[in-house]
C-alpha cells in the first residue's frame, strides 16, 4: 500500500497517506494526557516547529530545510517555538499521531497543522506561506511598492 501512495501525485499522497494513518491498525492511541500537552505545545507560540535537533544543530537535511524556510521569511525567534523530538520518544511517536503526519519534521502555525518539508517548500515557494504568516501577525505584511512606474 505505501508503494502505492508513493507513487501518486502529492495532494493524493497526502490524502491517501492521511487516511491509512487513521485506520485502527496505524493508531498507536495517543494518551488523552500525551495529546493535551501536544496540544498546548501547538498552542504556545505563533510558529511551532517539531524537529530533529534543534535551530542552531538539525540533525537531518528536512529539519534544516525547515529552519532555513523559516529564517528567510523572517519569522522572528521569539514567535518561534521548536521541539526536539529525538529528545522523547512519546514526542516522537505521538505528534505523528496528533496530526495524522508520517514525517518529521510537521509545522504549525497559530495551532494549525501547515504540513512537513514539502509542503512548507511549496508553499514558500508559491508565496503562501507568506501570506499565511503575514494573516497570523507572524511578520509584518509587505507592503505594495509605492514607486511610481516609468
Amino acid at each position: 500500500m505505501l508503494r502505492s501512495v508513493l507513487q501518486t501525485p502529492s495532494l493524493s499522497a497526502r490524502t491517501a497517506l492521511s487516511s491509512s494513518l487513521r485506520s485502527p491498525a496505524f493508531r498507536r492511541f495517543l494518551s488523552q494526557e500525551a495529546r493535551a500537552k501536544i496540544q498546548a505545545a501547538v498552542e504556545e507560540s505563533p510558529v511551532v516547529l517539531f524537529m530533529k535537533g534543534n535551530p542552531q544543530m538539525p540533525q537531518c537535511g528536512f529539519s534544516r530545510a525547515a529552519v532555513q524556510v523559516l529564517e528567510m521569511q523572517g519569522v522572528p525567534p521569539e514567535k518561534l517555538r521548536t521541539y526536539d523530538v529525538l529528545e522523547d520518544s512519546e514526542l516522537r511517536s505521538g505528534i505523528k499521531e496528533f496530526s495524522e503526519w508520517p514525517t518529521i519534521p510537521q509545522i504549525y502555525v497559530n495551532g494549525e497543522f501547515v504540513g512537513g518539508c514539502d509542503i512548507l517548500l511549496g508553499m514558500h515557494t508559491s508565496g503562501e506561506l507568506a501570506s499565511l504568516l503575514e494573516q497570523h501577525n507572524v511578520i509584518p505584511k509587505t507592503e505594495p511598492s509605492s514607486e511610481p512606474s516609468s
